[in-house]
């Protein structure tokens, strides 16, 4: 079985604990308009890799997953890739391999990942599941579900929020978000982390003859990120930074 990647390398303690190699993986079942990583979305791009061979490229890192580190699966989407992503995770799983996975959490059978992944992130792009589906072309209901199915499970996912102006960075949606999340149950069953909205990916879209739609008004100023702070830690939601 292959997975299809489009690019790989390591950071530290920001897609996971410790030091870790980062798998981003080919192909996207969204189409955000400020995607920083346009070169991921098709599921035709990327270099072809077994599973095989990339835990074994896996064991020969292991030396470099210091501090609690290991492999982080992110994307594009990981779960567009669902029965090579359950097999690698699997076989890291047998191996002892710290595993953690980013994802859309827009999968039906996301939860059949969670026993194999020990540190998992979420993005939640908005509250309000028919602005998410105008904006990004499908609705994140079952990343709500999934959201708490995963606190369920006692996995204590960590969330992330995009922050981008005119999509959910208004103060009313700083109130949405922090109902949803209560109703969730996130208070003391997980962490959340806002990202603030950048131009990181603006020139791959030229590369990839791809138009960039996003403007100014998508960028952040620091006071919107200390009132959603302030909001949802007033909300008793757990905000954190990496």
């Amino acid at each position: 079985m292959e997975i299809r990647i489009f690019q790989k390398g390591f950071n530290y303690s920001q897609d996971g604990p410790g030091n870790r190699l980062i798998l981003h993986l080919q192909g996207c079942n969204l189409h955000c308009p400020w995607c920083s990583n346009p070169e991921g979305l098709a599921m035709s791009g990327g270099k072809a890799y077994s599973v095989d061979a990339l835990v074994k490229e896996v064991l020969s890192c292991r030396m470099m997953f210091f501090d609690g580190g290991g492999v982080t699966l992110t994307g594009g989407e990981v779960t567009m890739q669902f029965e090579a992503v359950k097999q690698l995770l699997t076989q890291l799983k047998e191996e002892g391999v710290h595993t953690a996975i980013e994802t859309n959490g827009i999968h039906v059978r996301l939860p059949e990942l969670f026993p194999l992944i020990d540190y998992l992130i979420m993005d939640c792009k908005h509250y309000d599941t028919e602005k998410h589906r105008r904006v990004t072309g499908i609705s994140n209901a079952l990343t709500h579900k999934n959201i708490a199915l995963a606190i369920e499970a006692g996995k204590n996912p960590a969330l992330r929020i995009p922050l981008v102006g005119g999509f959910n960075a208004s103060e009313e949606d700083a109130a949405g978000f922090a109902k949803l999340f209560q109703e969730l149950s996130l208070p003391g069953n997980g962490t959340l982390e806002l990202l603030a909205y950048h131009e990181f990916g603006k020139e791959k879209y030229a590369k990839c003859g791809m138009e960039y739609t996003m403007t100014d008004a998508a960028r952040i100023p620091p006071e919107t990120m200390k009132y959603f702070t302030q909001v949802l830690r007033d909300a008793g939601i757990t905000v954190i930074r990496t």
